[in-house]
């Protein structure tokens, strides 16, 4: 076990020494692997961010019941009966007038507007889960709704939530396309890089295999150096998006100030982070091996 461990820190040690004899080359390696990366760590990030505020918004189909303002309380608790008792329907929350005016003090950017109001304009109002969500469904209840004499507007919401959560769902699988894209580039700019130093060390394969080396000790230092490699261009692509949202985040508060609200860019926790630089050194890893199963082989000594 010893024996091993040495090994596997010698090819580390010698890989770091690879580095450090090319720093021109490891350094626009990092740059362009750190590039490519905060493209779709960026994209993640900034999808992250705007989760909250997706969240908000109830994904599943309801209707928001406005009752005549004239109405009183004992026709809103018949009504209540009613939409409870009705099979189409699995839940009716009942929205006191005096609530939702608390509700609409609480949203960001309203506060002054509510408390410049002398009476309270707002509706009593049922909010409707129905147990079907399609729209034909949906449709057909809300017109039966609208007739009720209390009633004085039916509306069907969620469905700006829904096609917000499809735009997201888009944008997610853009960014794994992106991601793919860009990891298959990694990969090629390491199985380069390692084939290159494999060329520039032949002599030295050719004399460790005349010596008795392993193909496993050969190539284990490449292996290190692949993964480096991808490792150093991880960590560019995080300063790189770290820096980006530091510069964004000054114009973005601004604006969200403007509207009440505090939103900000998010930068990645720590744990999508470290994934992100994981797969990058993995990447590396992969690129390397590759590069080595190709060209190794055909290294022998005369």
């Amino acid at each position: 076990m010893k024996a091993w461990l040495r090994q596997h820190r010698q090819a580390f040690a010698a890989a770091l020494g690879k580095l450090a004899a090319h720093k021109s080359a490891a350094v626009l390696n990092a740059l362009v692997i750190g590039i490519a990366l905060s493209l779709p760590a960026g994209g993640y990030a900034l999808l992250s961010s705007l989760q909250a505020v997706t969240l908000r918004a109830a994904l599943e189909p309801q209707l928001s019941l406005f009752l005549r303002t004239e109405a009183k309380r004992p026709e809103a608790d018949a009504l209540g009966a009613r939409l409870k008792g009705d099979a189409r329907v699995r839940e009716a929350r009942f929205v006191p007038r005096e609530q939702a005016l608390k509700e609409l003090q609480a949203s960001e950017g309203l506060a002054e507007v509510v408390a410049a109001l002398k009476s309270n304009p707002l509706p009593d109002a049922f909010i409707v889960r129905p147990r079907a969500a399609d729209a034909g469904s949906l449709d057909a209840l809300a017109r039966e709704l609208r007739a009720l004499p209390a009633v004085a507007h039916v509306q069907v919401d969620s469905a700006w939530a829904r096609r917000l959560g499809a735009l997201a769902g888009t944008a997610r699988l853009a960014i794994a396309l992106l991601a793919m894209l860009l990891a298959f580039g990694l990969v090629a700019i390491t199985f380069n890089t390692i084939r290159l130093q494999i060329v520039t060390q032949r002599a030295e394969i050719e004399i460790s295999k005349l010596i008795g080396a392993t193909d496993a000790f050969i190539r284990r230092p490449f292996f290190y150096l692949g993964a480096l490699q991808g490792l150093a261009g991880a960590l560019v692509a995080l300063a790189i998006l770290w820096a980006s949202f530091v510069a964004l985040n000054v114009r973005i508060s601004e604006l969200a100030a403007s509207y009440g609200s505090g939103f900000r860019l998010a930068f990645l926790e720590p744990g999508d982070a470290l994934a992100v630089a994981l797969f990058s050194a993995a990447l590396g890893w992969f690129g390397a091996y590759l590069s080595v199963s190709r060209y190794l082989l055909e290294i022998e000594p005369r």
